[in-house]
């Protein structure tokens, strides 16, 4: 069944409990905005962690890729210095880091998904009409730190596993930086990758949602495309 809305009606929902109705059933169901962001959200997230949470998720997505740290670039007169502008030596080295990036958002699945589940959430119908990635960008907002606090034990105990020797001779060749500022660096950059991924499975979900399937997202996006 297609599903149409009153253009009135959704332009003029200013508040997170009014509801809509799915035409054809003259006793509902019947769903607010909130109910729209949330599957909005729900799908976008778990298309995302779908993605980065494959083997070589991170590193072989170009907008989730974990970056060396800036000081890995420095240039000193030591050996390993030397050894660490291979380009063979920097690229094991950021596939060893993009590996403890994934074991970090394993942690961060789990809690993104009670966030939207659990959040509550103001101006819902300005979400729903906002940017591309206005509800990713709402969802980040909520969270603050969070997801950078749940992910770090997954990322330092990442570089513990994945560590043959490259990324601790890495980080032996950078005067006043250790295992724990570089875990802190991986973190910081995964965290802005999960959002990265999210906000762009968002805009795609907007952009077509009739590859959702979800009729509730195809009749509110569908509308105000």
């Amino acid at each position: 069944m297609t599903m149409m809305f009153d253009r009135r009606k959704l332009l003029l929902a200013g508040a997170a409990g009014i509801t809509l109705a799915l035409p054809g059933c003259q006793m509902g169901p019947r769903y607010s905005l909130t109910e729209v962001i949330r599957r909005l959200l729900t799908l976008a997230s778990q298309n995302a962690f779908a993605l980065l949470l494959q083997p070589g998720g991170f590193y072989d997505h170009s907008v989730a890729r974990i970056a060396l740290p800036d000081r890995f670039g420095s240039r000193s007169g030591t050996l390993l210095a030397a050894i660490l502008q291979s380009q063979a030596f920097r690229d094991r080295l950021q596939r060893q880091l993009n590996r403890a990036a994934e074991r970090g958002a394993e942690r961060a699945a789990p809690l993104v998904a009670d966030t939207i589940r659990m959040m509550s959430i103001e101006a819902s119908d300005q979400i729903v009409r906002g940017g591309p990635r206005a509800a990713t960008q709402f969802l980040r907002g909520k969270m603050g730190i969070a997801l950078f606090d749940a992910m770090l034990p997954g990322v330092a105990e990442g570089l513990r596993i994945f560590d043959d020797q490259v990324i601790n001779r890495a980080v032996q060749s950078v005067t006043g930086f250790d295992m724990a500022a570089l875990g802190q660096d991986i973190t910081r950059k995964a965290d802005d990758a999960i959002w990265a991924a999210i906000g762009l499975e968002e805009e795609a979900i907007r952009a077509n949602p009739q590859k959702t399937n979800d009729p509730l997202l195809i009749g509110v996006f569908g509308l105000l495309r």
